[in-house]
C-alpha cells in the first residue's frame, strides 16, 4: 500500500499530478480542489495517497493535499454505486467540510450536481454516510462554539423551525443550517428573531 508520497511535482493536467519520487514519476488523480491547492511546478510536495486495483480500470493512483480529504474519498468509494472516479467528481464540485454539511442536512439537491451523481445516488450516499459525520468535526474551524452547539444534533425547535423557514425561502438546507449555526446566542432565540438574523450569513 503506498499510503504518501513526498516528492517534486513534475507537472500536473486536469485531473493529475505526476509527483517525482526517488526518480520515479507517479501519476496521481487528485480532485479540483486539491490540484489547485498544490504548489507551483518544481516545488517539494506531500500527497496522501489510495491505491485502487480494480480488473477493468486496472491499478490508479489517487492523491489528497490532506487526511480529511483521503478520509472522506474513502467513506464516499464505500457507498453502493459511487467508484473512486465519482469519488473524485464529487471532491472535485465541493470542499470536505461543504460535503460533511450537505449530508448532515440532507440536502440531496446540491450534492447531486456533482458530475454523474444523480439523485438517486446522492439520497444513497446520505442514508449510508450520515451516521458516519458529526456536527461538530463539520463546524470545527468554521462556527464557534456556541454555534456549533446550537446547530448540533441537540438543537432547539427554534432552531430546526429556522432552517426549515429559510429551505422554504429557497435556500439550499446546507446554507440554511450554517447560517442558523452562525448567529452568535441563537440557541436563546425564538425561531422569528433566529430565521431575521440568519438572514444575515446568507
Amino acid at each position: 500500500m503506498i499510503a504518501m508520497l513526498q516528492g517534486k511535482l513534475e507537472y500536473m493536467t486536469e485531473a493529475d499530478a505526476v509527483i517525482l519520487c526517488g526518480g520515479v514519476g507517479y501519476e496521481v488523480t487528485m480532485p479540483a480542489t486539491d490540484l489547485s491547492a498544490l504548489p507551483p511546478i518544481g516545488s517539494e510536495v506531500r500527497v496522501y495517497t489510495h491505491l485502487s486495483v480494480n480488473e477493468n480500470t486496472g491499478i490508479n493512483l489517487f492523491g489528497f493535499s490532506s487526511r480529511e480529504s483521503l478520509e472522506m474519498f474513502r467513506r464516499l468509494i464505500t457507498v453502493s454505486g459511487i467508484g473512486p472516479k465519482g469519488a473524485v467528481g464529487i471532491l472535485s464540485a465541493m470542499s470536505v467540510s461543504d460535503l460533511q454539511m450537505a449530508i448532515l442536512t440532507e440536502d440531496t439537491a446540491t450534492i447531486a450536481k456533482a458530475p454523474g451523481i444523480g439523485k438517486k445516488t446522492a439520497a444513497k450516499l446520505v442514508l449510508e454516510l450520515k451516521d458516519k459525520v458529526d456536527w461538530k468535526e463539520t463546524l470545527e474551524g468554521r462556527l464557534d462554539a456556541g454555534a456549533a452547539a446550537a446547530a448540533g444534533p441537540g438543537r432547539s425547535a427554534a432552531t430546526a423551525d429556522a432552517i426549515e423557514a429559510l429551505v422554504a425561502l429557497g435556500y439550499s438546507r446546507s446554507d440554511a443550517a450554517k447560517a442558523v449555526a452562525a448567529v452568535p446566542d441563537g440557541d436563546s432565540m425564538d425561531s422569528d428573531d433566529l430565521l431575521t438574523n440568519s438572514l444575515r450569513y446568507l
